[in-house]
């Protein structure tokens, strides 16, 4: 792929609370509803089960039918995949975001923690950030939490397309909003928010509001509030590049460091 266009499919589902078999063929299902070849294909956060606090019962292996799952629907698509599940790796759990294409894997674990539902109890914070290139774009993976700190997400110049994998509950939804846009505005990049519907096993709902964001912080695309759906947007790198180029506040940008 060496187009500056980039055609990005997100997918909002109402998960099946701890079934992937379920919820793989429910994502199927909607992928089948594409009427425009994706290049990328952006799954919410731990898609294959809900957001779960206690994974020992339902984690996956990284070369277990989940992950081969992404791969055959990468490899159907002719796309690349990316989403977040639960993991069981060298007998730890990681919330871990894997990014399928035809050239390999990589994954990112999430950094940020939530510990008012006790994830940092029951998984292992990751600690390097992961930016693919996907044709000529440059791509910065982050899962759900991780919105609310932005000098973990602050651009380097080093990429493009921001991705948020969540599971946002509704009654954050104002937050979900602002930080997004935020986000967009003082990195100068587009901005995917992924995000599921429905209500999962501890009663937690979710509205969605699943969207693309352009980097002067506008909304070009979004999904219906609590409906399941996939949508398809196109995004340009000329037009991010462009306004980079005529309003360059990156040159203003202050130097620093992320202890680990």
């Amino acid at each position: 792929m060496a187009t500056e266009n980039l055609n990005v499919a997100i997918v909002q589902p109402d998960s099946v609370w701890l079934d992937a078999g379920q919820n793989r063929l429910k994502i199927t299902a909607l992928l089948k509803e594409l009427s425009v070849q994706p290049d990328l294909v952006l799954l919410p956060e731990m898609f294959s089960t809900g957001f779960c606090t206690e994974p020992a019962p339902v984690a996956e292996p990284m070369d277990g039918p989940t992950v081969r799952w992404m791969k055959k629907t990468a490899d159907d698509l002719h796309c690349a995949i990316a989403g977040s599940l639960i993991i069981s790796d060298h007998e730890r759990f990681y919330n871990r975001l894997v990014f399928l294409d035809q050239h390999g894997i990589e994954w990112y674990d999430k950094r940020h923690l939530f510990c008012m539902d006790g994830e940092e109890t029951a998984y292992t914070a990751g600690t390097r950030p992961l930016i693919v290139n996907l044709g000529l774009w440059r791509i910065n993976f982050l899962i759900c939490y991780d919105l609310r700190f932005p000098v973990w997400s602050r651009n380097r110049q080093n990429y493009d397309l921001l991705v948020y994998a969540s599971s946002w509950p509704s009654v954050r939804s104002d937050v979900w909003n602002t930080l997004l846009r935020a986000r967009a505005i003082e990195n100068q990049c587009y901005v995917a928010g992924v995000n599921r519907v429905g209500t999962d096993g501890n009663g937690i709902g979710y509205i969605g509001e699943s969207m693309m964001i352009d980097p002067k912080g506008k909304e070009i695309a979004a999904l219906a509030l609590s409906e399941e759906g996939v949508l398809s947007t196109a995004v340009s790198l000329n037009e991010i590049n462009n306004f980079r180029t005529k309003f360059p506040v990156w040159k203003d940008a202050d130097g620093f460091s992320i202890a680990q």
